[in-house]
């Protein structure tokens, strides 16, 4: 009995000693070096390339962030390892922003990076450092045109007409429009208060001195602000379309108020009816196609009087029954047409009726 105890005893000490922890195989220490960057996108507009990407949150070692020094790439010709064409060097900062949080950098291009070949391009990637300036590698790399971008339009002014407003500017000088190197003109609209831009329209770069775009999508007693900007589009042969666009104009400013009256009526005609009942004058006119249109005014008078207004309420329809007549009578009629925002148009010619 007393040997059993111990053995008993024995296996509850063996037990006890295997659930107990024991060290795992060890780790190496972490390089703590940032991911590289996968996303890096670049827009060129004018002689500004804007860059964009996603910061990492995790290292190699898929542990979080701690430190991030951001190195940018640029070359004019094609990037090779270790960014041998140039650098634009950023300060390096604590990575305590959101997992995936956007970064951006505005890269001001030099004259001298910019000629005339539409096959030129500056090449971009980005470096991810730890604070013992190490790295993982390049980011994708991106590219943007590096041919010079025309001037921008001049002296443009803008006129609102009954159903339009007109957009004018000065052409800028270019070089010769070829198969792979050609400009369009593009003209934006935004309403104020407002941050989303409209296209307008698209024309291309011609020879007469002055251009004209006509916009006829806006609404009537608004202000909007136009900027016209030139579009290069290069068509490299088994490539994709490459376009970007020049420098804004400075915004121009336009009121669109609503001053002009709707077409004048034409066609107006009197006939009298009157036997057997109430006299009356019935007149009808041509209808007015104004898109605007609210209605009619119907003006009257006698020989040698004032005209005056007979309709109490705006007509809504081309036609309109005169009851207030008397009998030896002989009346002057024309009648004129409202827009919505009550400009009013000038009068008909007139016609007139004799009640017996």
């Amino acid at each position: 009995m007393k040997l059993a105890r111990t053995h008993l005893w024995l296996i509850l000490v063996l037990l006890g000693s295997v659930s107990c922890g024991v060290p795992g195989i060890p780790k190496p220490p972490s390089l703590d070096l940032p991911k590289p960057v996968t996303d890096l996108r670049a827009v060129r507009k004018g002689d500004q390339v804007y860059l964009k990407w996603t910061a990492p949150s995790e290292t190699t070692d898929n542990l979080p962030v701690r430190y991030v020094g951001t190195v940018l790439c640029r070359d004019p010709g094609k990037l090779w390892a270790g960014c041998a064409g140039g650098t634009l060097q950023t300060p390096p900062e604590p990575q305590s922003t959101p997992n995936k949080a956007q970064r951006t950098f505005t890269d001001a291009l030099p004259a001298t990076l910019l000629g005339s070949d539409p096959n030129g391009q500056i090449f971009y990637a980005i470096t991810l450092m730890n604070q013992h300036f190490r790295d993982a590698g390049l980011s994708n790399v991106v590219s943007v045109p590096a041919i010079a971008s025309p001037p921008v339009p001049e002296d443009v002014y803008a006129q609102v007409r009954p159903e339009e407003v007109s957009l004018v500017w000065v052409e800028v000088p270019h070089g010769i429009e070829t198969p792979q190197l050609h400009h369009i003109y593009r003209v934006y609209r935004r309403e104020q208060d407002s941050t989303a831009d409209t296209m307008v329209g698209e024309l291309p770069l011609g020879s007469a001195p002055t251009t004209e775009l006509i916009d006829r999508d806006f609404e009537w007693e608004k202000t909007y602000f136009y900027r016209v900007t030139v579009v290069t589009i290069i068509h490299a042969e088994g490539k994709d379309e490459v376009q970007f666009e020049g420098e804004d104009t400075q915004p121009l400013r336009v009121v669109v108020h609503d001053t002009f009256p709707p077409a004048v009526p034409t066609g107006l005609q009197a006939v009298y009816s009157g036997p057997g009942q109430q006299p009356f004058v019935d007149l009808s006119w041509a209808p007015d196609t104004d898109a605007d249109l609210a209605g009619y005014n119907v003006y009257r008078h006698e020989t040698g009087g004032a005209e005056q207004r007979i309709n109490s309420e705006i007509v809504k329809t081309p036609a309109f029954r005169d009851t207030n007549v008397a009998s030896g009578h002989t009346y002057f009629y024309s009648v004129s047409a409202v827009d919505v925002r009550k400009n009013e148009s000038s009068h008909s010619s007139e016609t007139s009726e004799a009640v017996p």
